[in-house]
């Protein structure tokens, strides 16, 4: 390639056509060759006449100044020429090209921004001809390095869609290493973010050539999984690019109470200038936290912007181990009443009777004062606690008397505890009740406020030892436990050494007990989110699939998952994000793996970083080409005015222009009118000119429609505007005229296309809107106005519409026809009334439709509706308007069903199947 500047040529050989210009130039000055000199002596007798018809002897030079210039323009268009070729200045052209693309859920976002830079790069490669290798990092199944033309690629880019897991740069790294050329130039377009393997891959495309990478520059945000309090939940929101403040938005989606999914809460994520992590908090109550299925970062479009909320914060399994159930009186003085009442609401209890081996998995064991344990209950318990359960005990009479915790290490326990108890007044007395201590840092009840008044006047105490200051999470004011707790295995035991019901302390019947219990039952989990070695024997089934782009789907049935590869809880293409179940047990796999950091990709110094917004080399052959074009074509038109034909060309194109400009005009409208109008059944209304009047009718008829279309098996259309001068009438079985002053004074042509419509089968509603004031003898404009039309349009001799008519039976059986207004209606009057004997009055043109209908009682405004499908206006007070604008809607379903079937109903060959219909 040839540079010059930014501008470069890609065949710059043919620019030596440039040099033939100047002789160029010199044959069009001689063209027409000048005429030889001779001497001639008549020729004296020709000076001083003038000639009328002058012929130049030679090309003007405006003339020659185009026709240079467009040889000029051709030459320079065939010679290949590039806008902003800085972009390829460094390329060597006979080297292959590969073009990636990092393709994982942080390139979602901004994707299509990716594809339109993927198919710059790809028309640039296109036009040096160089051979190119594509790989869409992560979907990429190594099979070969496949080299075609870059125009190939091209036209592959529109079926590529990110993934909803990380790019695998290892893989790539061992393509590109067995089998790609040790010679290549690199285009990259990276998702922005570091990884180790990348860094690796990077640094073995850079050995075998130019790199250039490209970023959009912006900040990739991701959640992390969601962590329970007591009574709330909190998110982190984790950003790859800091140095502002920001703020992020972050959305729980769940059910409601009526089982719908929607938003049930938004909760802002702050970012301070120098923060990475920001975290949101909802504070709702357990109920709604229980509800939700999955947090969603708002305006981000990524599968790490979706957190499924699987177990943790969802409802916890808590199983009370009592022996048989109280009732009446001596349930209220149960200590498992307390703890039910402070638990019901938040978790589901359940009761394990004796002999029942934890078969329901709880996952929170709670015993209140109960006796000693059967040896194989002991056993079950504590293998369920080295699984990962809690086991809360509370002391009592039971446990206080119970001598044997003095001499044996009750492995139920966390301490040794001493026989009997002290209280106020007791043998182990104190002289007054104590109070709970402020909780420290470390406690699972860090935080929780302690009341005043609540009092402790008896409990158990614990047998010193070395491991009791460690087991200790609360104490008393005089240092005494309140609570010990000690691990087994993955799980934990906790001891709180007064008594569950009121009758030890008062801290029952404070709030303070639910919020303890809350921490514990509610709260807590185990602090691992593998699943357990059991757990990989398993085989998994994808129920639910979270997108790149985010969304949340049901999965394809049959997609099954090997416990094996499940126990890492890491997304590939093997194991999308989503949620997973085996049997009773359910897990989540997200897009980001927790330990995974969030930072801007690090590149090596020799490799060139661009961002989007950065142009690449712009073809400019054919706007080179097409400018030469152009000055031949003026050249063409300026030889031919010279010649003379300048007017007869110039009048010919233009009027051959503006004809074929009208007709296309004039001929779209109309097709796309037809189509429209008579791709269904379609009811029009003539537009008045009045904004107003115009949208009521539109309304109107679209509540008319959208009734229509539930109540009858008529499939029927939006209503369709019509200009009654213009526009085709025979398209549409009904029209409704709502009448305005200014129709008195349309054309007689206009009336006469009326006229055929009505003799042609077609009904018209003439609605004056005026019935309100009309029915009392009051004139009106627009009476008036239908007077004066009247002149014009053939209208039939009318009769008032009466029950029996068959308009008032074609759907529904019909005895008034208001609107918004209750008045008079006429119809053609019918040969039986005797009124007239023209030939309409027979109907027998119309198949006894009646083609004229003339009322005032705004129709259109008792059918409109809105958007929301509500009534725009009443029919009048309370349940009367209701009725009158449920009578105006079956009214408006007549006519439409009276102008598509006509005699239908009055057929005798019909009766039998009407009267079945009926009920008869």
């Amino acid at each position: 390639m040839l540079q010059i500047g930014l501008i470069g040529f890609t065949t710059p050989v043919v620019l030596f056509g440039l040099l033939a210009l100047p002789f160029i130039w010199r044959l069009l000055r001689t063209v027409p060759p000048p005429a030889a000199r001779r001497s001639f002596p008549p020729v004296a007798l020709l000076i001083g006449l003038q000639d009328t018809e002058r012929l130049p002897d030679k090309s003007p030079f405006w003339l020659r100044l185009v026709r240079i210039c467009a040889i000029g323009l051709a030459i320079l268009g065939l010679s290949g020429p590039v806008f902003n070729a800085g972009s390829q200045a460094d390329q060597d052209f006979v080297k292959p090209a590969l073009v990636l693309i990092d393709g994982g859920w942080a390139s979602s976002a901004d994707w299509e921004l990716r594809l339109n830079k993927a198919e710059e790069l790809l028309e640039e490669l296109e036009q040096t001809g160089r051979i190119t290798a594509f790989a869409h990092i992560a979907d990429h199944k190594a099979s070969g390095a496949e080299f075609r033309g870059a125009d190939d690629w091209r036209g592959e880019l529109s079926n590529l869609s990110p993934k909803p897991w990380e790019p695998d740069f290892k893989g790539i790294s061992e393509w590109v290493e067995t089998e790609l050329p040790d010679q290549l130039d690199s285009f990259w377009i990276s998702d922005g973010l570091h990884d180790d393997d990348k860094s690796e891959l990077a640094r073995i495309l850079a050995e075998r050539g130019n790199v250039t990478v490209y970023e959009s520059g912006g900040a990739v945000l991701a959640l992390r999984r969601p962590e329970r309090g007591a009574g709330s939940a909190r998110v982190r929101v984790s950003r790859s690019r800091f140095g502002e403040d920001a703020i992020a938005l972050v959305d729980a989606i769940g059910s409601d109470a009526s089982g719908i999914e929607r938003r049930l809460e938004t909760a802002t994520a702050e970012f301070a200038d120098e923060d990475s992590e920001a975290v949101a908090e909802f504070s709702l109550p357990t109920e709604v936290l229980n509800r939700i299925n999955r947090f969603e970062l708002r305006d981000a479009r990524s599968a790490g912007a979706v957190i499924l909320a699987a177990d943790s914060v969802s409802i916890r399994k808590v199983a009370l181990l009592e022996r048989g159930a109280a009732d009446g009186a001596a349930a209220l003085l149960s200590p498992y009443h307390y703890l039910r009442q402070a638990l019901e609401t938040k978790v589901e209890l359940i009761s394990i009777p004796s002999g029942n081996h934890l078969s329901t998995n709880p996952d929170v064991v709670i015993s209140a004062d109960a006796p000693i344990l059967s040896r194989q209950e002991t056993e079950s318990l504590l293998n369920w606690l080295t699984g990962g359960g809690l086991l809360i005990r509370f002391a009592g009479p039971r446990l206080a008397a119970e001598t044997a915790a003095r001499d044996i290490d009750d492995p139920l326990l966390p301490v040794q505890i001493r026989t009997g108890s002290i209280a106020v007044g007791g043998t182990l007395s104190w002289e007054r009740p104590k109070r709970i201590a402020s909780f420290e840092e470390g406690s699972p009840f860090f935080g929780l406020e302690v009341p005043s008044d609540v009092e402790i006047r008896s409990q158990v105490l614990a047998q010193p030892g070395p491991e009791l200051t460690d087991r200790v999470i609360a104490e008393l004011d005089d240092g005494t436990p309140l609570a010990t707790a000690k691990p087994v295995g993955e799980g934990r035991i906790v001891l709180f050494h007064i008594s569950a019901d009121a009758e030890w302390s008062n801290l029952p019947l404070s709030g303070l007990f639910v919020d303890i219990l809350e921490r514990l039952a509610i709260a807590s989990k185990s602090d691992h989110d593998e699943l357990s070695v059991d757990a990989e024997k398993l085989d998994w089934t994808l129920e639910q699939l979270v997108t790149a782009f985010g969304e949340v789907r049901m999965a394809d049935p049959g997609t099954t998952i090997p416990g094996a590869r499940m126990a890492r809880l890491t997304s590939a293409r093997d194991v999308p994000p989503g949620v997973y179940s085996s049997g009773q047990v359910s897990a989540a796999v997200h897009a980001i793996d927790e330990t995974r950091e969030l930072k801007p990709a690090e590149w090596p110094a020799q490799i060139s970083k661009r961002d989007f917004a950065t142009v690449g080399a712009v073809p400019a052959a054919g706007l080179i080409l097409g400018l030469a074009a152009l000055l031949f074509a003026a050249d063409i038109v300026a030889t031919l005015w010279l010649a003379g034909a300048a007017f007869g060309f110039r009048a010919t194109v233009l009027a051959m222009t503006a004809v074929f400009a009208f007709g296309a005009e004039r001929s779209g409208a109309e097709d796309a009118f037809a189509i429209a109008a008579t791709g269904k059944t379609t009811v029009a209304y003539v537009l008045t000119g009045d904004a107003e009047t115009d949208r009521m009718s539109a309304a109107g008829l679209a509540g008319l429609a959208a009734v229509l279309r539930v109540r009858t098996a008529v499939e029927i259309a939006d209503p369709a505007p019509i200009n009654i001068e213009h526009d085709e009438l025979a398209f549409f079985p009904l029209i409704y005229w709502p009448v305005k002053p200014p129709h008195a004074g349309l054309s007689v042509e206009t009336f006469e296309r009326v006229n055929e419509y009505m003799r042609n089968g077609g009904m018209i509603l003439f609605d004056t809107k005026d019935s309100d004031v009309g029915g009392f003898r009051i004139g009106t404009d627009n009476s008036d106005a239908l007077k004066r039309m009247g002149e014009h349009l053939e209208i039939p001799s009318l009769e008032r519409l009466r029950q029996g008519h068959l308009l008032s039976r074609s759907y529904y059986l019909l005895a008034e026809f208001p609107g918004r207004h209750s008045g008079a209606v006429w119809v053609e009057a019918s040969v039986e009334t005797g009124v007239s004997r023209d030939p309409w009055a027979s109907g027998a043109e119309n198949d006894g439709v009646t083609p004229i209908v003339v009322g005032g009682n705004d129709w259109a405004a008792a059918w409109a509706v809105g958007k929301d499908a509500a009534a725009l206006f009443p029919g009048g007070q309370g349940e009367t308007g209701e009725s009158r604008r449920e009578k105006a809607l079956r009214f408006g379903v007549n006519l439409v069903m009276h102008a598509l079937t006509g005699s239908y109903k009055s057929a005798q060959f019909h009766i039998d199947a009407i009267l079945e219909r009926l009920g008869s």
